[in-house]
């Protein structure tokens, strides 16, 4: 069975840093792209950082440029999401997801057939 199982998230001042992480399970993460989708209330879900495991290109929406970093372990199967300067819009549920795929940029969740539990992020004002 592949699985993902995702930790970390929490609660944290606005201006703090969190970070996620995300291990493979009855399956590696070769030639897959793998990333963080999130989901607030009332909102679209919406992808956010993504990274291709045989190259380490990345991707992060507009929103988080220069504030997230992404990056994998191969050898243990596990992609790490590190934010930094945390603002309250960034509150939601994050779920990791794997793509048997090499495109990297925006996301379409379709393509995505693995996800993790999701991990709450809350972050206040």
């Amino acid at each position: 069975e592949m699985l993902l199982v995702e930790s970390g998230g929490g609660f944290v001042q606005a201006g703090g840093s969190l970070s996620l992480s995300c291990a493979a399970s009855g399956f590696t993460f070769r030639n897959y792209t793998i990333g963080w989708f999130r989901h607030a209330p009332g909102r679209d879900p919406e992808g956010v950082s993504f990274i291709r495991s045989d190259d380490g290109a990345t991707y992060h929406t507009d929103s988080v440029k220069g504030r997230f970093d992404i990056s994998i372990n191969n050898a243990n199967n596990t992609v790490y999401l590190q934010m930094n300067n945390l603002n309250p819009e960034y509150t939601a549920v994050y779920y990791c997801a794997a793509a048997p795929t090499a495109e990297i940029g925006p996301p379409v969740a379709a393509q995505y057939t693995s996800w993790g539990q999701g991990t709450q992020v809350t972050v206040s004002s």
